[in-house]
Parts: structure tokens; C-alpha cells; sequence
């Protein structure tokens, strides 16, 4: 299994399967032909400006091809070809499919697999990682406000309504990396969620996952295991688990294999030397209205400690 790359940029553009290319596909017919439309009308209102001192136009005659006739006769077309381009719906997932679930918070992404091995539930955040060449199945969910999954490369835009469980059915090609983004306005952090979206080959997933699948990795050295007992006297539990240190923390993201992320704060610092120790002790500066308060006023040795045992935990 090789490590995630940071994702590409995010756009329409460069699908990375089946669904998403059928929408890129119609997205340049719609292009193209709303610039042939355009390029037509301009050329019409430059005749009828150069006309203006000779025959009087057949008024009603544009109106009825012009305004009725033409549109007609171009949506119908273009509805019937959209209709048959357009992946069928499955009411139930193909035969080998992915099951994952997602939850949109204010303002980051819960992503929750299944472990084959044990059934317990593995649960990360702010990243979706798939298998190359086998169909997933989301459950897609929110508990707060309406948030929207958009990942342009995966396919189209589905809604996340509290109280609704919506499904949406993707696949991607080959390996790679893809941003996603909330594409519903969700609040004063909307603009900072984002979903990276990482694909494997079919061995380097299960490797991926049977890892997602341990527990936290065991301290290291004395810095970091004066992290670990710092997370816990610093009350981080409170609100996040470590699988193997404390697991009653159910408010905030899944912290046991956090340092192996790209990101930090749904996309919003990448995952790099001092980010960590940037996110804890300056939240609010880095994302503010996040749900999680800044520990500025926390002393710089258990600071220290505190970033090199979450960096740990890869």
C-alpha cells in the first residue's frame, strides 16, 4: 500500500469513473451548445440592429420558432439524450459493493467502514478511501443542518437532509486522489469542508483497512508518552476516541489513526510538522466557529507533547 498523495484540484473535468464521465460528457454538450445559442442570438441582434430602416420583421413568426419551437424541440432533445446517459439507480447494491457511511457535522465529514475481520466499526474523518474498480455503496446522512456530498470526479451531487438517509452509488477507475467539497451552504465554516477522496488498488485497500482496523499504536518515547497522558489529563476524550486509550469521545472526529491524514480541520491545514500543534493551541484563528475551542492558554511542553503523540498516531 502506498501513501495517499494530496488530492487533485477539484472539477468536473477529470472524472475518474463511469458516473462522473457521463456528466462530464454532458456538461460539454451543455457548454458548447449554450455557446453556439449565444453566438446565434448575438449574430440575430446585430441583423435586426443593421435591419432597422428596412422591412419590418415577421414579429409573430420569431416568437412562435424563436421562443416556443426551438427551445422546445432542444430541451426535449436534450432530456431524452441526458435520460439515457444517466446510470440507473440501484435499489439495492451489486453483489461485492462497499457499504460506507457518512455523516456531514458542522463543519467536517464522519466516514464509517465495517472491519471483515472482527465487524467492529471503523470510523475516521474528512477522507473517503476506496477500492479501484469495485462499486461502493454511501450512506449518505447528517444530524445538524442540510449539507450536499459533491465529489466532481465521483459523480453527482446528492443532499444530505437531517433525519433522511440518502444513498448514492459510486466507482472509480483507477488509483488516485480527489477533493470533494459540502456543496450546500451550511454555516459560517461551509467553505472549510472538505472531503478528500483516496482510491487503492483492490490489495493496497484491504492493507489500508486491516491498519485502519488496529488499534492506536503504542507510545514511542517519553515525548510521546507524555502526549498520550496528556490527551487524557487535557480532557481530549471528552470529546474524541483513540481506539486502545479512550473511546467514550463521541462529539469530535475519530482521532486513532489521525496522523496518517492528509489534512487537519476537514481540509483546512495540511497534515504537516507543527500543523498539529498549530490546530490544537489556535483553532478558532485557524477555523473559527469550529465546535472545538483553542488551547492557547495550554503550556508549550505539553503542547509539544500533546502534537508529537497525535502525529503518532498514524
Amino acid at each position: 500500500m502506498s501513501a495517499p498523495s494530496l488530492p487533485q484540484l477539484q472539477s468536473v473535468f477529470m472524472p475518474a469513473g463511469e458516473a462522473a464521465a457521463r456528466i462530464t460528457s454532458l456538461s460539454w454538450v451543455l457548454i458548447i451548445g449554450a455557446a453556439l445559442i449565444f453566438t446565434a442570438v448575438m449574430g440575430l441582434l446585430g441583423w435586426a440592429i443593421c435591419a432597422q430602416g428596412g422591412r419590418p420583421p415577421r414579429v409573430r413568426l420569431w416568437i412562435a420558432g424563436g421562443g416556443v419551437v426551438f427551445p422546445l424541440v432542444v430541451l426535449a432533445a436534450l432530456l431524452a439524450w441526458s435520460m439515457a446517459r444517466t446510470p440507473g439507480w440501484m435499489e439495492r447494491p451489486p453483489p461485492g459493493a462497499l457499504i460506507v457511511g457518512i455523516t456531514a457535522h458542522m463543519w467536517w465529514w464522519e466516514v464509517r467502514y465495517r472491519d471483515p475481520a472482527s465487524g467492529r466499526e471503523i470510523t475516521l474523518a474528512n477522507e473517503l478511501h476506496l477500492p479501484a474498480g469495485r462499486p461502493v455503496r454511501l450512506g449518505l446522512s447528517s444530524p445538524d443542518v442540510i449539507h450536499s456530498f459533491w465529489v466532481p470526479a465521483l459523480g453527482g451531487k446528492m443532499d444530505m437532509v437531517p433525519g433522511r438517509i440518502s444513498h448514492l452509488m459510486v466507482q472509480v477507475d483507477q488509483p488516485g486522489s480527489w477533493r470533494g467539497q459540502c456543496a450546500e451552504y451550511c454555516g459560517e465554516q461551509h467553505a472549510r469542508m472538505a472531503l478528500n477522496v483516496v482510491a487503492y488498488t483492490p490489495a493496497g485497500f484491504d492493507a489500508w483497512l486491516a491498519a485502519q482496523a488496529l488499534p492506536a499504536a503504542a507510545p514511542s518515547g517519553a515525548l510521546v508518552e507524555r502526549g498520550r497522558d496528556a490527551f487524557l489529563t487535557q480532557r481530549c476524550n471528552a470529546c474524541h476516541t483513540v481506539r486502545g486509550v479512550a473511546e467514550e469521545g463521541r462529539l469530535g472526529p475519530d482521532l486513532t489513526h489521525v496522523g496518517s491524514r492528509l489534512y487537519l480541520g476537514a481540509g483546512t491545514l495540511p497534515n504537516q510538522p507543527g500543523a498539529m500543534a498549530r490546530w490544537v493551541a489556535h483553532t478558532q484563528d485557524v477555523k473559527p466557529g469550529a465546535r472545538m475551542p483553542s488551547s492557547a492558554d495550554m503550556d508549550p511542553a505539553t503542547l509539544e507533547a500533546l502534537a508529537a503523540y497525535l502525529e503518532h498516531l498514524k
